[in-house]
C-alpha cells in the first residue's frame, strides 16, 4: 500500500513540476486558480454571480487546454491528472476493496482481544460496518482493523473477498464535499446550463453518478439531481467503522450530557414556546404529543409559508434549510451549526426514520428538516416553495438526529 501511495505522490510531483511555470503564467494573466471561490456579495443578484462564475470557469478551462507537458508526449494538465493518476487511484481503490471485511448481522458483532468467545470485548462492528482484513486465525476467526479497533471477529458474521468488493459499493456512501464558498449545482454538465441550486462550503452531497462525464459529478440536492464541477468538490467514500469500547462509553456520556444541557435550557423557554406555538401566523399545522421535541416541532410549524433565502437564518424574513433548523433550536437555547452536513453529527443517531419522534432533525443529501410526526417534516425547501411541510420519505434519508 505504501509503495503505491509513493507512486501516486511521485506522479503528482512530476505533473506539478512540469506545469509550475505555466501555472505562473496563467495566474499572471489574471485567470482563476483551481477551486477559486466566488463570494455572493450583498446587492449582487444570483444571475450576476452565475455569469461571473461561468466566465471564470470557461477562462480556466481554456487556459488548461493550452498547457503543454513534457511527460513523454504533449498533453493537457487535465489529461494527466484525470488519466494517469486516476488509473493509479482506481487500482488502489480496487485493491483496498478486495481487502475489506463487512459485517452482515442483525445489529452488531463483537470484536474481541483474542480468537475466543471468552476473551475481552474491545469493540463492536455494527451491521454493514467496514474493516480491513489482517489475517485468519484458527477456529473460524478473522483478525481485523477498523477505525481505532483491532481484534478478532467470527468469520461467519462478516463477508470478505469478492463478496465484500460487490457489497462495498452498496454500503459505502460516495460523498462530494464542497471546497468553494458557493457551489452552483447545474441542470446539465456545462457552465452554460442553468443553476438549479446553490450549496455552501463544507456541505456534503451524495454522489449519484460519477465518471460518465469528464470533470463533472452528478449529485443530489433539495431541488433534484444536478451536476457540479469536480474541481470544486472533494470526493470520498464514507464507510461506517467499528466503535471501540472506550469510544462507545465516551459517546454515550457526551450524548447524555448534551441532552441534559439542552433540556435545562429548553425548560426555561418551554412556557413561552408553548404559547407561541399555538399561533399559526404562517398556516402551519399543530403537532400532537407532549415533551420538548413536540414543542420544537410546534414552534417550527408556525413559520410555514415564510420565504426561503439561501444563506439566511431569519424565520420570518427568509432562511435556508440549515438556518431554519438552527434558528428553531436557538429558540430553545440550543446552539447548532449552520450547515446541513455538520447537522448530521449533532445529537444522537436514532437509527433511521422508523424511530423518528417530533423534533428530530432529518438529514438528507445537502438538506435538513424537522420531523413533526405522522411521517412528515417541516423544512425550508426551495426559493420557489419556501418553508413547507413534506412527507419525510420524499427523498432518501441519511440519518435522523435527536437533540432532546
Amino acid at each position: 500500500m505504501k509503495n503505491k501511495s509513493v507512486k501516486i505522490a511521485a506522479c503528482v510531483l512530476v505533473t506539478t513540476v512540469a506545469i509550475s511555470s505555466t501555472t505562473l503564467s496563467i495566474q499572471a494573466a489574471g485567470l482563476p486558480a483551481a477551486g477559486a471561490a466566488v463570494v455572493l456579495n450583498e446587492g449582487s443578484s444570483v444571475e450576476e454571480v452565475e455569469k461571473e462564475v461561468a466566465q471564470k470557469e470557461a477562462e480556466h478551462e481554456q487556459a488548461l487546454e493550452h498547457v503543454e507537458l513534457s511527460v513523454g508526449a504533449t498533453a493537457s494538465a487535465k489529461d494527466v491528472v484525470a488519466g494517469d493518476v486516476s488509473a493509479i487511484v482506481a487500482a488502489e481503490a480496487e485493491e483496498d476493496y478486495s481487502n475489506l471485511v463487512i459485517a452482515q448481522v442483525n445489529d452488531y458483532v463483537n470484536v474481541r482481544s483474542e480468537a475466543s468467545e471468552e476473551s475481552e470485548i474491545v469493540g463492536k462492528l455494527y451491521n454493514e460496518s467496514v474493516g480491513n482484513f489482517v489475517s485468519e486465525a484458527e477456529g473460524g476467526w478473522y483478525l481485523i482493523e477498523s477505525g481505532s479497533v483491532k481484534g478478532y471477529v467470527k468469520a461467519e458474521y462478516v463477508v470478505t473477498g469478492d463478496e465484500a468488493v460487490e457489497l462495498a459499493g452498496k454500503v459505502g456512501k460516495r460523498i462530494a464535499t464542497v471546497n468553494t464558498t458557493t457551489l452552483f449545482v447545474r441542470e446539465e454538465a456545462t457552465t452554460d446550463s442553468s443553476v438549479i441550486g446553490m450549496v455552501p462550503i463544507e456541505d456534503e452531497l451524495i454522489v449519484t453518478e460519477e465518471g460518465a462525464i469528464e470533470d463533472w459529478v452528478k449529485v443530489s440536492v433539495e431541488e433534484g439531481d444536478g451536476y457540479v464541477s469536480g474541481e470544486f468538490v472533494t470526493l470520498s467514500t464514507e464507510f461506517v467503522k467499528a466503535e471501540s469500547k472506550a469510544e462507545e462509553e465516551a459517546r454515550l456520556a457526551k450524548e447524555a450530557e448534551a441532552r441534559e444541557r439542552a433540556n435545562a435550557a429548553a425548560a426555561k423557554k418551554e412556557g413561552s414556546s408553548s404559547k407561541s406555538s399555538k399561533k399559526s401566523s404562517g398556516g402551519g399545522a399543530a403537532v400532537g404529543g407532549s415533551g420538548r421535541g413536540s414543542a420544537v416541532a410546534n414552534f417550527a410549524c408556525q413559520f410555514v409559508g415564510n420565504p426561503y433565502v439561501y444563506g439566511g437564518s431569519s424565520l420570518t424574513n427568509g432562511t435556508d434549510c440549515s438556518g431554519f433548523v438552527m434558528s428553531v433550536y436557538a429558540n430553545f437555547g440550543v446552539g447548532l451549526p449552520h450547515s446541513s452536513g455538520a447537522l448530521r453529527g449533532v445529537g444522537t443517531d436514532v437509527g433511521g426514520l422508523a424511530n423518528a419522534q417530533p423534533g428530530d432533525i432529518v438529514c438528507y443529501s445537502g438538506h435538513v428538516g424537522i420531523y413533526i410526526g405522522g411521517g412528515n417534516i417541516v423544512h425550508a425547501s426551495t426559493a420557489a416553495t419556501g418553508i413547507k411541510i413534506s412527507n419525510a420519505s420524499y427523498k432518501p434519508v441519511l440519518s435522523v438526529r435527536r437533540i432532546f
